[in-house]
């Protein structure tokens, strides 16, 4: 188990930064090569595109804070993506209800008719938002880690302390219920 935590983190170059204390090159480094991923977990998850950035930001932050006590048990990738999940979650838990709807695409006012691509994305976009709501919060965010965020079920499984097969098994899960739900909605269009 030692000789592959060493294992992962010499093929790491943010992980050999952090273990060299170099925490302000692994910081750059780490904001360069995941920061835009970061902010799409984060984005997915609150659905405001400044706090999304705020809490990259805290998150980046946070895992500098925290970089001596990174054990390098799994990829600096899935650590730093489990600190930008908890404090996702802990925006959204301070927030009122009607706040917590899942945003994909922002809806901006125009003055103009939009075409009608855009139109028909802003009706497929508001569908999915609606359906993701009807996933159990745990469900929700399994699927958002997998598809918005590319984390692959090993890291999914690190990240909420589950076994792999039961990320794999929560987001088959998640998916057949998106899947009759947006059935469900097409139909009634």
């Amino acid at each position: 188990m030692v000789a592959e935590a060493q294992q992962t983190a010499e093929s790491d170059p943010v992980a050999d930064l952090i273990h060299q204390g170099a925490y302000r090159e692994a910081i750059t480094m780490c904001a360069r090569l995941h920061g835009a991923a970061l902010g799409r977990l984060c984005m997915a998850m609150l659905g405001s595109q400044a706090e999304a950035e705020e809490t990259v930001q805290e998150a980046l932050l946070a895992a500098h804070d925290a970089f001596g006590e990174f054990r390098a048990e799994g990829s600096v990738r899935a650590w730093l993506f489990g600190i930008a999940r908890r404090m996702c979650a802990r925006r959204l838990v301070k927030r009122v209800r009607r706040e917590r709807r899942l945003k994909l695409v922002h809806d901006a006012e125009s003055d103009h008719q939009l075409p009608d691509e855009q139109i028909e994305l802003e009706r497929r976009a508001r569908l999915v938002r609606a359906a993701l709501e009807t996933l159990k919060p745990s469900e929700r965010e399994i699927v958002v880690l997998r598809y918005q965020s590319g984390l692959s079920y090993r890291e999914i499984a690190e990240l909420c302390g589950v076994e792999e097969a039961a990320a794999r098994k929560r987001v088959s899960r998640a998916l057949v219920h998106l899947r009759t739900t947006l059935r469900d909605e097409v139909e009634h269009v």
